[in-house]
């Protein structure tokens, strides 16, 4: 199989079934972005091998997610519920662990926890793209709630990351 099809070579991206859009449809910005984003999980693993199997599952989620962004008048997802409880259970360990937060922080710390923090921004404007797809795409509300835990997920990593590192997080005052 060939990388390049040409196919795109005047602006537009088929979707699946076969419709052709502008590559600045909002349906493209969204599954793009969740691309960017599972990337950016890509890297993280990379840099923090700690959780490199919740990093693969949820490379896989995205995947389902940018799936079903990529099919019109798909009303469900792959996506499982218990995809977005195992985040929250995640989520809930990790802060066990944590100081209590009691003022804002600043994105930064180590490396991986930048990268965790960078990917929390990208996985919001993905939520973002795809909240403003509801109006006139039919698209899985369980899509939603995956993006918005995985944001507080990204962010309770990057704590995580930081503390475990001893690597002091900045207030901001």
């Amino acid at each position: 199989m060939k990388i390049y099809t040409r196919t795109g070579d005047k602006g537009t991206s088929g979707l699946f079934g076969g419709q052709r859009v502008p590559k600045t449809h909002p349906r493209l910005e969204a599954y793009g972005t969740v691309d960017e984003l599972n990337s950016l999980i890509g890297t993280i693993a990379n840099q923090w091998p700690d959780v490199a199997d919740e990093l693969m599952d949820i490379q896989r989620a995205l995947f389902t997610i940018g799936s079903h962004l990529a099919t019109p008048n798909q009303p469900n997802s792959t996506l499982a519920v218990s995809e977005v409880l195992e985040l929250e259970q995640s989520i809930d360990v990790m802060t066990a662990e944590l100081p209590e937060l009691r003022k804002f922080i600043l994105p930064g710390g180590q490396a991986a926890a930048c990268t965790a923090h960078f990917a929390r921004t990208v996985c919001r404007r993905a939520e973002r793209l795809i909240i403003a797809l509801m109006p006139d795409e039919t698209i899985d509300p369980l899509v939603v709630q995956y993006m918005n835990r995985l944001s507080d997920w990204l962010f309770t990593l990057a704590r995580s990351i930081n503390h475990k590192t001893n690597t002091t997080e900045v207030t901001w005052n």
